[in-house]
């Protein structure tokens, strides 16, 4: 067991369920899963763009990815329904605990000038989602290897009703949010 989920039982459930005033410990709220984005729109031109941007998430993630397709055709974009535009990874279990691990310890503190996550970036159901710049910051990723940065997308699905909870679950979590 990821030693996050270990201190999720024993430390963060009691203290979410004072604080969302939960009466049965089956209303705590908890993570779901991850989801994990790669747009890849320079695919269109060049198809090894989706093998390269393919190959970092497998090392980000441990798991391959699938391919996510247009659903329009737009001509000034030079795009048609079905072309592949980016990549995705759900993440659940212990992979999912040991990632988000990985994120708040790891990754995270290596970005520049890194002051804390937006507390603003809530969906309005306690789902969390944060952009970051560039691939390199995970430490899988071998810079040399790289063929140009690439953003990625982490979708934080949690079961919160609020984003009040599900910003209390994820400060529980380790996850540092910016003073307002």
């Amino acid at each position: 067991m990821s030693r996050l989920k270990e201190r999720y039982g024993k430390e963060i459930t009691p203290n979410l369920m004072e604080l969302c005033g939960c009466k049965n410990i089956m209303q705590v709220p908890r993570l779901e899963k991850m989801v994990l984005n790669i747009g890849v729109g320079e695919a269109i031109q060049n198809a090894k763009a989706l093998e390269a941007a393919e190959r970092d998430l497998i090392a980000i993630s441990g798991q391959h990815p699938v391919i996510t397709r247009a659903k329009k055709s737009i001509a000034s974009f030079r795009l048609r329904a079905g072309m592949p535009i980016g990549l995705k990874v759900t993440l659940r279990g212990e992979h999912m605990y040991d990632f988000f691990d990985k994120l708040v310890n790891a990754v995270l503190p290596r970005m520049r000038e890194f002051q804390g996550v937006s507390p603003n970036s809530f969906d309005g159901r306690g789902n969390y989602t944060l952009g970051l710049k560039e691939q390199i910051i995970f430490p899988e990723i071998d810079y040399e290897k790289i063929d140009r940065l690439r953003g990625l997308e982490v979708s934080i699905i949690t079961t919160a009703k609020t984003d009040e909870e599900g910003r209390h679950l994820l400060e529980l979590l380790g996850l540092p949010f910016t003073k307002d």
